[in-house]
């Protein structure tokens, strides 16, 4: 399969296209994780002035706003804002991305980036999350990753690997934090791991891999023989159908430094 020749930008804008597939078949955020990010926070959710960056559909944009925060979301794409809007309809919604902000200084508790902070320029992003943020508030950045550790999901991983020898942008879910504070040497970054499952049917799976920028950026006629692919194996493995998918959230948090 041939390698096509786009920039991260490409990739980033991808998901427009596939924003239905994206709001159906992508995996929600547990319960866990608000836990987990409200220790980290040091405070509850409830009342928090929050941004949702690059809130796609909507899914963390919810989940925060059934934790009592106060959210915005910011999302650049007109696809997935359209989304959005349907999800969310209460919440403010604002065009723009995380390398410039329409918010003023000082103006919010907790800055989030749901599996998107990977598409910023942290040299950018991270200057005006700080910006933006009132002392005692956080930059929280999560992912929901495969959970390598099963077998099944590490070899279907090296599967679409050898097929889709492109992957996006490279994977800093686990380093992260170490990046951004070679950029803010005042960082303290927390790291926590979620580790959940979630079980779906086999056409769910399927749809939730093409929504991934790989196959996003693919025509049809390229993408199908792959899909058909992992239908056939992962049906082998859950011949009822169901497929258990194991899944991690890695989360970094970093408050703001003082001063």
């Amino acid at each position: 399969m041939r390698t096509p020749d786009l920039a991260t930008s490409d990739f980033a804008t991808s998901f427009n296209a596939v924003a239905a597939e994206y709001a159906a078949a992508r995996p929600d955020y547990p319960p866990a994780f608000y836990t987990a990010l409200e220790a980290a926070f040091g405070r509850p959710l409830a009342g928090a002035l929050t941004l949702d960056v690059g809130a796609g559909t909507g899914k963390s944009t919810r989940g925060l706003a059934e934790r009592g925060a106060r959210v915005t979301a910011v999302e650049p794409g007109a696809g997935m804002a359209a989304q959005l809007r349907t999800v969310c309809p209460e919440v403010p919604l604002v065009r723009g991305n995380g390398d410039r902000l329409p918010f003023a200084d000082a103006s919010v508790d907790l800055v989030g980036y749901a599996q998107a902070w990977h598409w910023t320029r942290p040299e950018l992003a991270l200057p005006e999350a700080l910006r933006v943020l009132r002392p005692g508030g956080g930059l929280a950045l999560w992912w929901n990753t495969n959970d390598h550790t099963v077998d099944w999901v590490a070899r279907q991983t090296e599967r679409l690997r050898e097929r889709l020898p492109w992957r996006g942008a490279p994977d800093i879910t686990r380093s992260v934090g170490r990046e951004l504070t070679a950029l803010e040497p005042a960082l303290r970054p927390v790291y926590r791991e979620i580790p959940w499952r979630r079980t779906v049917p086999l056409a769910t799976h399927l749809a939730n891999l093409a929504t991934h920028s790989a196959f996003a950026v693919l025509d049809p006629a390229e993408r199908r023989p792959v899909l058909a692919e992992e239908e056939a194996v992962v049906g082998r493995r859950f011949p009822d159908g169901l497929v258990e998918e194991p899944y991690v959230v890695r989360l970094t948090y970093l408050p703001r430094p003082a001063g």
